[in-house]
Formats: C-alpha cells, sequence, structure tokens
C-alpha cells in the first residue's frame, strides 16, 4: 500500500463522522500524488502526511448568550487552528447552524494550502459557531459576539491567529467582536481583518474574494486563448463574493445573469444589476424575491437552478458541494466552458472529475478565492505599518497576487505531468512550499 493510501485509510478511521473533512483530505491527497511519490522515503519517515492532516491544535467551546426576551441561549464554537509552518494562523469564522467541528477542520485543512498559494507568511486556520445571525437583532447579535470572544480571545492575537469574516460574519459581526477583543485585552492590533474602515480595515477587502475570483479566471482563460470578452456568467450565491464576482464580471466585458439565496434564483435576462442586489442583499437584508420586484424582466424561481441556465463561465460562489454531478452535465451540455470556484469546495468530486474529463477548465477554491485571505493579509500589513493604502494599491496588488497563484498552479501542473490540471497544480504549490517549511522546523 503506498503512502497516500495508508494515511487516507488512517483518516477515515479517525474522523468516520466528519464527511466534509474526509472529502477535503481525499481530493488534496489523491492530487498530491506524484510530489509524494517523488519524496515517498523522507515524506513517510518525517511523517508529513500524519502531520499535515492532524490540526495543531482544536477549540471547543460553550457560548451562551441573552435573546431580547430574556432568554438565554446556548451555542457551540470552534477554532481549528491547523498548521502554522509559513506564519500565524489565518482563516475565517463562519456563523452558520451548519457548522460543527467537521466542516471547520474542511475549512481549516483547505486553508492551509490556499494561505500558501497566496506567497503572504500566513498559516491555515477556521473557525466559527452554530449560531445563525439571520432574523436576529442588532443586540442579540453583539450579545452572541461579545460572548464568543469572550473565549476566544484567549487564543489569538496579531502575531498568533488572526481570524476573520466567512459566511454569517460580516462588518457588523467583526465590529462586535473587535471591540470585545479589545476591551478584554486592552490591545489596539490587527487580530481580526475584515474590520470597519475607520479602525484599521482595508479598502477593497469587501470586494476582494470576487475581485480575484475574476483575475484568476481571467488569466485562466487568457492562458488557454480564450476571453472573458462578451461571455454569458451564470453565478451562485448573493453574498459579497457572488456581488463582487458579479461587478468585475461587467467590468471585463462579461454579462453575469444570474444570482441565488438559501430560497430561490434570480435570472436576468438583462444581466444582473448590482446596485439593486446591494440594495436588496446588503441594504434591506431581503430574499431575492425583492430583487424581481424592482427589476420586472427579471425571473426568480424558488429552490435551486442556477446550472440549468446557459452559459459560457460558471462560478459557484454560494457554499459547499452545491453543484452536483448533475448539475456538471448540464453546464457541459450547454456549452459552459470555464468553471472558477468562488466558494469553498463548492463542487463535489465527481462533479469537479466529469468537468476534467469533458475539457472544462476548472480552478479550485483554493486558488481562485483566495483573494479574500490575501487582502485579509494585507490589512494585517496595513496595521502591523499603521498605514492604510489606497483601493488601487490594495487591487492592484489583488491582482498580481491572483495572477501569481495561477501561474504558479499551472507551472506545478505542468511539473509533475498533469498540465491544465489546476486542481493538482494549486495543491501541489501550496503543500510543496508548507512542506518545505515544515521539515526546516523539525518535528513540531
Amino acid at each position: 500500500m503506498s503512502y497516500v493510501d495508508e494515511v487516507l485509510e488512517l483518516v477515515r478511521k479517525k474522523n468516520a463522522s466528519e464527511p466534509e473533512f474526509l472529502q477535503a483530505v481525499d481530493e488534496v491527497l489523491n492530487s498530491l500524488r506524484p510530489v509524494i511519490e517523488a519524496n515517498e522515503e523522507l515524506y513517510k519517515r518525517e511523517a508529513i502526511l500524519e502531520r499535515i492532516i492532524e490540526p495543531e491544535r482544536q477549540i471547543k467551546f460553550r457560548v451562551p448568550w441573552v435573546d431580547d426576551k430574556g432568554q438565554v441561549q446556548v451555542n457551540t464554537g470552534y477554532r481549528v487552528q491547523f498548521n502554522s509552518a509559513i506564519g500565524p494562523y489565518k482563516g475565517g469564522l463562519r456563523l452558520h447552524p451548519s457548522v460543527n467541528t467537521g466542516i471547520i477542520k474542511f475549512l481549516g485543512f483547505e486553508q492551509i494550502f490556499k494561505n500558501s498559494l497566496t506567497g503572504l507568511p500566513i498559516g491555515g486556520g477556521k473557525g466559527g459557531a452554530d449560531f445563525d445571525p439571520k432574523g436576529k437583532s442588532d443586540r442579540e447579535v453583539m450579545a452572541f459576539c461579545q460572548s464568543f470572544i469572550t473565549e476566544l480571545y484567549k487564543y489569538i492575537g496579531a502575531d498568533t491567529d488572526v481570524p476573520a469574516g466567512d459566511i454569517g460574519t460580516g462588518a457588523r459581526e467583526i465590529g462586535y467582536m473587535y471591540g470585545q477583543y479589545k476591551r478584554l485585552t486592552g490591545l489596539y492590533e490587527g487580530v481580526l481583518t475584515g474590520k470597519g474602515l475607520t479602525y484599521g480595515g482595508s479598502l477593497a477587502r469587501t470586494e476582494a474574494t470576487g475581485y480575484g475570483l475574476l483575475y484568476f479566471t481571467d488569466e485562466m482563460l487568457k492562458s488557454n486563448g480564450k476571453s472573458l470578452e462578451g461571455k454569458t456568467v451564470v453565478v451562485s450565491g448573493a453574498g459579497n463574493v457572488a456581488t463582487y464576482a458579479i461587478q468585475k464580471a461587467w467590468q471585463l466585458g462579461a454579462k453575469p445573469v444570474t444570482c441565488s439565496d438559501s430560497t430561490g434564483w434570480i435570472y436576468d435576462p438583462d444581466g444582473i444589476d448590482v446596485a439593486t442586489l446591494i440594495e436588496v442583499k446588503q441594504v434591506k437584508r431581503a430574499r431575492l424575491t425583492e430583487y424581481k420586484a424592482m427589476r420586472p424582466n427579471a425571473e426568480y424561481h424558488e429552490g435551486k437552478g442556477v446550472w440549468t441556465v446557459k452559459c459560457d463561465v460558471a462560478l459557484p460562489c454560494a457554499t459547499q458541494n452545491e453543484l452536483d454531478l448533475d448539475d456538471a452535465k448540464a453546464l457541459v451540455a450547454n456549452g459552459c466552458f470555464a468553471v472558477a470556484e468562488g466558494a469553498n469546495m463548492p463542487t463535489t468530486m465527481e462533479a469537479t472529475k466529469y468537468f476534467q474529463e469533458n475539457g472544462v477548465l476548472f480552478a479550485p477554491g483554493k486558488a481562485s478565492n483566495a483573494g479574500g485571505v490575501a487582502t485579509s493579509a494585507l490589512e494585517m500589513s496595513q496595521n502591523s505599518e499603521r498605514l492604510s493604502w489606497t483601493f488601487e494599491e490594495v487591487d492592484s496588488k489583488l491582482k498580481n497576487i491572483m495572477i501569481n497563484i495561477f501561474h504558479n498552479a499551472d507551472e506545478a501542473a505542468k511539473k509533475y505531468g498533469c498540465p491544465g490540471d489546476y486542481v493538482a497544480g494549486a495543491n501541489i504549490a501550496g503543500f510543496e512550499k508548507v512542506v518545505t517549511a515544515m521539515l526546516a522546523q523539525g518535528v513540531v
């Protein structure tokens, strides 16, 4: 049995109740086979794979808070500090009812390689809670966030672990968390990213993941003799990633025609109007039925269906495993030639394989959606220097980072005999940097 297979068997035994984590490890380790087989004796002796799949630290804690009716509520908080070989732990805090240990571990494991790909000195971590901010008052959200940070603050710091936003954790939540951290520690430091612009936040951070996704996609298409100009794009999601992916798609000459939320989706034949989408989702915090009311030409559909729309490029920007094999078949049948992930692992393994077998250019999230964490690291740099860069400066650095990520993944794929396989290329490029650091630092 090969070293990879030995470790995969070990992971399945130890983490049988964590399907998302198993899926992430399976995808990464299988795509790393060429580089692991080339160094099998060394990696096995140093137990590199066993060390990289086991978090350095896992924190799980109770989060009690009081709702507006005076009732005490209790949620579970998590922080998984996965790998600090190349820098302090960095990764978002997800607030969603689906959050559990397995999901946080899957996200943290992916974050190791994503952060490595940015070229910036940040390790991999992730956290969150099974709290749903939807439908909660500002006071209730504040009560939860203050309780959450009252426990988590013991384990984070500007040079230790720097959390950020994720699903359910926007500027409001980060603000409440940062205020409580500062109150408890007396420190005004860059311990959380995604902060407001008046207290250490970075311009372009809100737009970064969506913009970065399009910079990566554009470079991938150019390198394969194609272009975004005049192309029809379908997008899932209606949060920051989807919204700013739609905005940048317009700017690069494409026409984005869909978006979605947890209850339904919009098809707008005139192209998604970004101002209307922002008004509905960010200002009113409403459902997409409101978009339809404001844009009569648009169609609103209940449930799932974005991937049935004819398109050239598909950008899944909602949540994990939202695009399955049937969706992949529909996209290919409709002429889609490129898929780039804006969310974390939104495409199932079967769908990814189908795209690759059918000649679709496929960009994995750890590469194509790395713009958010890259800009978070740029925010850390600005905080350390007590400086604030212009939007143009940050956007320019972001664009260069995303272009470099594409070429690093492209070159790694070619080096190990799988040209055009950007899943393998991204995993290999991210893995090699982390492993070099781990070997240099000894058995820790």
